[in-house]
C-alpha cells in the first residue's frame, strides 16, 4: 500500500545543499542522513542527463528508513534505472514530477516515460528500521559536515530568510549527528497561485544548471522561474505538533491513509519575494510618522472637528426658533393726540378752579389747581346717581313710593339749610317726586330720606359708602362724601371729578329730565319747587342742568350741562367751577352762588361760540401700523374721513383697537385695504371712530425674520 504523502518544507530556488562541494544537489534526507560510503549528514548530488537514463550505482541501493524520500524528476521519454529498488518505509514518499505535470506517487526514480517499476514495492511500515538515503548519482567529493542553524522552540524558524541560510551554514571540522543535519523549518506565510511540493523536511532544491558536471541538465522542478510561470509555487511546511528540535526521532505509528496524488512544484525566491513585498507595502503605509503639525493643517483639522458641531447646534437652535409661538401683533397708532387748529381763550375767573369738557371729545379746558374743596349741594349729583343706578326708572314712570318719617318732618323745620317744607309725617311720594325735591330746590332732609330708603337703615351711613364706592369706580380719585346733601364740610371734591360724575348722570333719562326742570309742582305739596340755576332760563345758553350749591365753606359752585348745535350734531357741554366766593359778607353764601352763575355763563358763552367741526383724519391717511412683535410693521390707513366737534386748540386723543373694542384680536394676514381695527377719536363711550385698513398685505413673519428672533 502506498503511504500517504506528507507536506514538506518550501523548496527554494537556488538554496544550497552544503557549504562544500558542487554549487548545486539534490538532496535525500531522512531522519537518518548517514549513507554509506559518505559523510554523515552530507547530501549527495547526482547529474542529470536530460534525454537519457541515468546510470545506477554498482549493486542494489538500500531502501530508505522511516524518514527518508525519493525524489525523482522524469523528463521526456528516459528508461528507469538499472537494478530494483526497495520501498520507502512508512514515512518515505515517492514523488516524481513530469513537466507536463504527471506525477507517480511511491515509484522508484525514473527519466524516461516508462511507467513500470523494476523492481518489486513494498508496503510502507510506521515501525521500519532507519536506513540510508538513496544516492542519486555520484558523490560530491570531498564530503563536508553541515551545521544548521539550531530551530526555534517551536518547530519554526524566525523568519524565512533565516531558514534559506539554515542550511548554508556548517562547520567542517565536526560531523554532525542525524539530528544536526536537519535543515530548519522555513514555514511560508502565503501561496501565491502554486501548489504545494509533496517534499519531506530535510530536502533542498537543486538547480542542475549550476550542480557539478558538464552537460547535465536541470530537471525540470529546478528550473528557474521564468522557464515555467505554471511551476511557481511556495509552499507552506505543517507546524510540527510539538515544539522540539530532535526532528531526527521516529513518529508515532499510525495507520497510513492513502491520498490523491498532488502535484509538486518548485518554490522561486521570487515567489517568496512577491509575498514579503505587499507585506512591506502594508507595514510601510501603516507604521508612516504623522505630517508635521503647521497651522494650516491644525486650521484644517479644527474646520472638520467643528463644523459638524456647528451646523448641528445651528439646526437645534433654527428648529427652536421655528416652534416658538409668534407673538400677538399689536395695532398702534402713530400719534397718540391730535390738536385742532386755532386757540380758545376761554374767561376764566380769577379764583376757584373749573373745567369744561365735552363727552366723547374730551377736555376743553381746566384752570386753578384741581384740589379737593367742600362741594355743598353739588354733592346732591352723586345721591342722585346713587338712587337711580340702585332703583332705577323708565321714562315717564313715577317709581315706588316712599313714607316721610319724623326725621324728614324736623328736618324741614331747620332754618340753616335748604329744605322742604311742609312735609308731615306718614305721608307718601313717589320716587321720581323725591328726587325733583333733591334736585330742583335742594332739599337736604329729602336726601337724607332717600338714603336711608334705598339701604333700608336707620342711618345714612352705608348709603355714604356706597356714594364713595362709586366715586370710585368713575375715576373720582380726589372725592370723598361723608354725607348724602354735602351740607358737610368733609365732603369734598375738584371740578374735573365732577364732570366725570355729571357725565355719566346725564345718561339717565329720568336724571336728564328732572336737573333741566327750573320748577315743578308735587302733589300734597302746597309749595311750588323752584330751581336756583337760573341759567335754565336762558334759552340762548341752552342750558339743561345740572346742579348748584353754595355754602359758607365751599362758597358758590355750579355744575352745568348745555347744548350746541354743530353742523349735524348737537353735542353735550359739561362745565364746572367751584370754590367762587364773593367779596364781603356772605349770610349762607347767597352772593357766592350768585358770583359763580355769573362766571359760569361767560365760560358758556365763549365755549359754545367756538365749538367748530374740525376734520381730524382724512381717508387714506396713515394713522398706524400693525406690529407683528417680530420688527415687522404693516402700516395701516384711515377707511374714511373723521370730523368731530371740539374747540380750536383742543387736544384729542387718538387709540386703534380692534374691529370689536380694544381687547379684539388683531389679524395676522389680510389683503391689502381689508379692515384690521378702528381709529378712535376721544374718549368715554361718546367718543367717535373711523375704520382703519392695512395699506397693503399683511402676512406673518418670514422664515429668516424667525430664525434670527430674539427675546
Amino acid at each position: 500500500m502506498a503511504t500517504e504523502p506528507q507536506p514538506g518544507n518550501p523548496v527554494k530556488k537556488g538554496a544550497p545543499a552544503s557549504t562544500g562541494g558542487a554549487s548545486s544537489t539534490v538532496a535525500a534526507a531522512g531522519d537518518d542522513d548517514a549513507a554509506p560510503g559518505t559523510g554523515a549528514g552530507t547530501p549527495e548530488t547526482a547529474p542529470v542527463t536530460k534525454g537519457s537514463a541515468a546510470p545506477s550505482e554498482d549493486g542494489p541501493r538500500p531502501a530508505a528508513d522511516s524518514g527518508a524520500e525519493g525524489v525523482s524528476v522524469a523528463e521526456g521519454g528516459s528508461d528507469a534505472e538499472d537494478g530494483p529498488r526497495p520501498e520507502a518505509d512508512s514515512d518515505a514518499e515517492g514523488v516524481s514530477v513530469s513537466e507536463d505535470g504527471i506525477a507517480a506517487k511511491n515509484r522508484p526514480n525514473v527519466q524516461g516515460g516508462s511507467d513500470a517499476e523494476d523492481g518489486p514495492q513494498t508496503e510502507a511500515r510506521p515501525d521500519a528500521a532507519p536506513s540510508a538515503a538513496p544516492e542519486i548519482g555520484p558523490v560530491s567529493p570531498g564530503p563536508t559536515p553541515a551545521r544548521p542553524v539550531a530551530a526555534r522552540g517551536d518547530g519554526e524558524p524566525d523568519s524565512p530568510a533565516q531558514a534559506r541560510d539554515a542550511s548554508s551554514r556548517t562547520e567542517p571540522d565536526e560531523a554532525p549527528s542525524a539530528v544536526e543535519s536537519r535543515p530548519a523549518v522555513d514555514q511560508a506565510t502565503a501561496v501565491l497561485g502554486t501548489v504545494a511540493p509533496a517534499t519531506r523536511r530535510g530536502v533542498a532544491p537543486v538547480d542542475s544548471r549550476t550542480a557539478g558536471g558538464p552537460g547535465r541538465a536541470a530537471p525540470s522542478w529546478a528550473r528557474a522561474a521564468e522557464d515555467d510561470q505554471r511551476t511557481r509555487a511556495l509552499a507552506v511546511p505543517p507546524v510540527p505538533d510539538t515544539p522540539t528540535a530532535n526532528f531526527a526521532l521516529p513518529s508515532a505509528p499510525s495507520a497510513a491513509t492513502p491520498r490523491p496524488y498532488e502535484p509538486a512544484t518548485v518554490c522561486a525566491q521570487e515567489a517568496v519575494d512577491s509575498v514579503e513585498a505587499p507585506l512591506n507595502l502594508l507595514a510601510q503605509l501603516t507604521n508612516t510618522p504623522p505630517p508635521a503639525e503647521t497651522p494650516r493643517r491644525v486650521a484644517r483639522r479644527r474646520v472638520k472637528v467643528w463644523t459638524p458641531l456647528l451646523l448641528l447646534l445651528a439646526g437645534a437652535v433654527a428648529g427652536a426658533q421655528l416652534l416658538r409661538p409668534l407673538p400677538a401683533p399689536q395695532l398702534l397708532a402713530t400719534e397718540r393726540t391730535h390738536t385742532v387748529e386755532g386757540q380758545l381763550a376761554i374767561p376764566w375767573p380769577g379764583e376757584g378752579q373749573g373745567a369744561v369738557r365735552l363727552p366723547g371729545s374730551g377736555t376743553i379746558g381746566t384752570f386753578g389747581a384741581q384740589k379737593p374743596v367742600p362741594t355743598a349741594s353739588v354733592a346732591k349729583i352723586m345721591t342722585a346717581y346713587v338712587v337711580l343706578k340702585d332703583h332705577p326708572l323708565r321714562k315717564g314712570e313715577a317709581g315706588p313710593t316712599i313714607t316721610v318719617d319724623a326725621t324728614t318732618v324736623a328736618e324741614g323745620r331747620s332754618k340753616n339749610e335748604s329744605r322742604i317744607e311742609g312735609l308731615t309725617e306718614g305721608s307718601t311720594y313717589s320716587q321720581l317726586d323725591m328726587l325733583k325735591m333733591l334736585m330742583i330746590p335742594s332739599g337736604n332732609n329729602a336726601a337724607r330720606l332717600l338714603a336711608r330708603w334705598s339701604t333700608g337703615s336707620d342711618s345714612e351711613a352705608a348709603f355714604v359708602e356706597q356714594m364713595n364706592a362709586a366715586a370710585r369706580e368713575l375715576g373720582m380719585n380726589d372725592t370723598t362724601y361723608t354725607d348724602p346733601s354735602g351740607l358737610d364740610a368733609g365732603t369734598v371734591s375738584t371740578a374735573v371729578d365732577q364732570l366725570r360724575l355729571a357725565e355719566a348722570a346725564m345718561k339717565d333719562d329720568v336724571f336728564r329730565s328732572v336737573v333741566a326742570m327750573p320748577d315743578a309742582e308735587i302733589k300734597n305739596l302746597s309749595q311750588r319747587l323752584i330751581n336756583n340755576n337760573t341759567l335754565l332760563n336762558a334759552p340762548e345758553l341752552s342750558i339743561r342742568g345740572i346742579k348748584t350749591g353754595s355754602s359758607t365753606p365751599a362758597g358758590g359752585a355750579l355744575v352745568w350741562a348745555g347744548y350746541k348745535s354743530v353742523g349735524d350734531e348737537t353735542p353735550l357741554i359739561l362745565g364746572a367751577l367751584m370754590d367762587q366766593r364773593a367779596d364781603g359778607p356772605d349770610p349762607n353764601a347767597t352772593r357766592s352762588l350768585a358770583l359763580v352763575l355769573a362766571n359760569s355763563k361767560k365760560v358758556i358763552e365763549s365755549v359754545r361760540g367756538a365749538l367748530t367741526s374740525a376734520t381730524v383724519v382724512r381717508k387714506g391717511d396713515r394713522v398706524g401700523y400693525i406690529d407683528d412683535g417680530l420688527g415687522g410693521r404693516t402700516p395701516v390707513v384711515a377707511g374714511a374721513e373723521l370730523k368731530v366737534v371740539a374747540a380750536p386748540g383742543q387736544t384729542l386723543r387718538l387709540a386703534l383697537s380692534g374691529r370689536n373694542g380694544a381687547k379684539a384680536a388683531v389679524p395676522r394676514t389680510a389683503a391689502a385695504g381689508a379692515e384690521v381695527g378702528v381709529l378712535t377719536v376721544g374718549e368715554g363711550a361718546a367718543a367717535r371712530s373711523v375704520p382703519v385698513v392695512v395699506d397693503r398685505e399683511l402676512s406673518v413673519p418670514s422664515i429668516g425674520t424667525r430664525l434670527t428672533r430674539i427675546g
